[in-house]
């Protein structure tokens, strides 16, 4: 499963791994957890098709959909790298731990509640500002987080204005 979206956009999600709807259509992000991130993006005016390319750590689903083990992630690593750097997005959004341990593997041990909604900068990748969000299916499991979710989308939209047409969203009409 290679991706789903638009390649010529600015911003990139990264994801763990396909789950079995993802597996079987082929297409990233398509089964519970990426049709709920589709409907929040949704509701903040963002489209998930138009406005980024989805893509994950891992390219093929693990068995019993489990989290990609550490020498699966390491095999995928140099097309995930190439993905990036084709795209050459100007925000990479990290869904969910998994994403943001094998992108900045200097974190080994974090909280999640800590981290998500947080803007930051990566040595090893230049000029793109990465955000961490709790993984939709996590909101699944635990709906409780979704507030905290949507806020954190309201600052990734209002980032992503400000890189897409800073002249519009900066006037009134803008925001």
């Amino acid at each position: 499963v290679i991706d789903r979206g638009n390649p010529n956009t600015q911003v990139l999600m990264i994801g763990e791994a396909p789950g079995e709807t993802e597996d079987l259509q082929g297409k990233a992000f398509v089964g519970r957890a990426g049709q709920l991130l589709d409907e929040l993006m949704r509701n903040l005016g963002f489209d998930t098709i138009q406005d980024s390319l989805i893509i994950n750590v891992v390219k093929c689903r693990p068995p019993e959909n489990r989290q990609p083990k550490p020498e699966e992630a390491s095999q995928c690593l140099p097309f995930l790298r190439k993905q990036i750097e084709l795209v050459k997005p100007k925000i990479i959004l990290l869904l969910g731990a998994t994403a943001l341990k094998h992108i900045v593997t200097s974190k080994k041990e974090f909280s999640m509640s800590e981290e998500a909604g947080r803007f930051f900068e990566h040595a090893e990748y230049p000029g793109i500002k990465f955000m961490v969000l709790f993984h939709p299916a996590y909101i699944l499991r635990d709906p409780r987080k979704k507030p905290d979710m949507i806020e954190h989308l309201k600052q990734f939209i209002s980032e992503w204005k400000e890189i897409v047409n800073p002249v519009i969203a900066r006037s009134p009409e803008g925001t």
